[in-house]
């Protein structure tokens, strides 16, 4: 299970898992899928093992020059990655607590995703 933030000022809080969480379980997963080491990807990335190995348990925020070595040592396009962790965000976020916003979509409109 996910760290989780607590968000909200006063009132009812909502719980959001933390996204170094959810950025160190996707690498994981995708490194374990291709049966390589921590210390292969950490060579490739050429990143310190011990620091590869903080990022995967969430324990370390990794810049966007780390992830994007990272990705491209385990051969991932880097917004495939991002797409993969919005996904277990949205996932984990139970739905009562989702931010619910009425949006009117007109042909143009752009769909902006942050990490």
């Amino acid at each position: 299970m996910s760290e989780v933030a607590h968000l909200g000022p006063g009132g009812p809080r909502r719980h959001q898992p933390l996204l170094r969480t959810l950025v160190g379980e996707v690498l994981r997963r995708r490194r374990i899928e291709q049966r390589r080491t921590l210390a292969d990807v950490a060579r490739a990335a050429r990143v310190s093992l011990p620091y590869l190995s903080e990022v995967e348990r969430g324990r370390k925020e990794a810049s966007s020059e780390v992830l994007a070595a990272v990705c491209a040592a385990l051969g991932l396009d880097l917004a495939d990655f991002l797409t993969d962790v919005r996904l277990r965000l949205v996932t984990q976020v139970a739905p009562a607590h989702r931010h619910q916003s009425p949006v009117a979509r007109r042909p143009g409109d752009a769909l902006l995703l942050a990490a």
